[in-house]
């Protein structure tokens, strides 16, 4: 599982990620790329970045990701929110903590909202 046996993560939201989520991952340490200056990056460029930067995970809303990118040799887990909207994502926060809490490195996932 991702952070080991303690559960506490280095997570990296990219600019479509809905921050306030951010408040629902307390036991997680989160930045975004905006914070970090590398909004200018791309996707795969971006997912280097985030592994030199040894982050865990990084929660996107990029559904095109996983046709663009090979998942096969990142360390960095990967999830999808497929939706931008708050009000969507909110109700669901203890599906996005619970699917948080069993991936694995490298993983790649989606969730529904």
């Amino acid at each position: 599982m991702l952070g080991g046996c303690g559960g506490f993560l280095r997570v990296l939201f990219d600019p479509g990620t809905p921050a306030p989520l951010r408040r629902h991952l307390v036991e997680h340490s989160v930045d975004t790329t905006f914070e970090m200056f590398w909004s200018n990056l791309r996707n795969g460029d971006l997912l280097d970045r985030g592994e030199e930067g040894n982050y865990d995970l990084f929660i996107t809303t990029d559904q095109q990701l996983l046709h663009q990118q090979n998942f096969t040799t990142r360390q960095l887990a990967v999830l999808v929110l497929l939706s931008t909207s708050w009000p969507r994502i909110q109700p669901r926060v203890y599906a996005i903590r619970d699917v948080i809490n069993q991936m694995q490195p490298g993983e790649y996932r989606e969730i529904s909202i």
